[in-house]
């Protein structure tokens, strides 16, 4: 299991960066204009990604004051990037690092609406890499409608070919 969670952390990083070198050469008027999605703009969208990660990432550690960047932090498509990417290269190290049972072991933590849950720790790192998926997918939609036409290719089986 450790080695497939290096390996979606590794393409996790990969996949948002292509896609943030992309967004970060458009101006600040494209990255914020209302683009239909889940999240209404390109900025919306990465800070989302970022909150998200952020706040999978404080659970794990039982922080019990979750600071949500989105909430504490308002900065421009520079900064959100640069947190995202910092979040995802923790997650990184920490699989690097972690031995098989801190992968297994059973956390409890609460959901915003204060609902408890508990689950092993690799089902929450399955979980926030398939989310960054996810957005990424939108991201690349949203780019689409903003009228970018040469985006990259940020498939998993993308990545293993060309780190090989």
């Amino acid at each position: 299991m450790k080695e497939l969670l290096k390996q979606y952390a590794m393409y996790n990083i990969w996949a948002t960066k292509k896609i943030l070198d992309i967004i970060l050469t458009l101006s600040e008027e494209k990255q914020m204009v209302e683009v239909p999605s889940s999240f209404s703009s390109l900025y919306k969208t990465v800070f989302h990604m970022w909150d998200a990660e952020s706040i999978w990432w404080q659970r794990m550690k039982l922080i019990d004051r979750i600071i949500i960047p989105s909430v504490n932090i308002n900065g421009d498509m520079q900064e959100v990037s640069a947190g995202l990417m910092q979040q995802s290269k923790q997650w990184a190290e920490w699989i690097t690092n972690a031995s098989e049972m801190a992968i297994d072991h059973v956390f409890h933590y609460q959901d915003t609406k204060k609902v408890q849950y508990k689950q092993p720790i690799y089902e929450m790192l399955l979980h926030v890499f398939n989310h960054g998926t996810y957005h990424r997918g939108q991201l690349i939609n949203q780019l689409r409608q903003l009228g970018v036409e040469k985006l990259p290719s940020t498939d998993f089986v993308t990545w293993v070919r060309v780190k090989k």
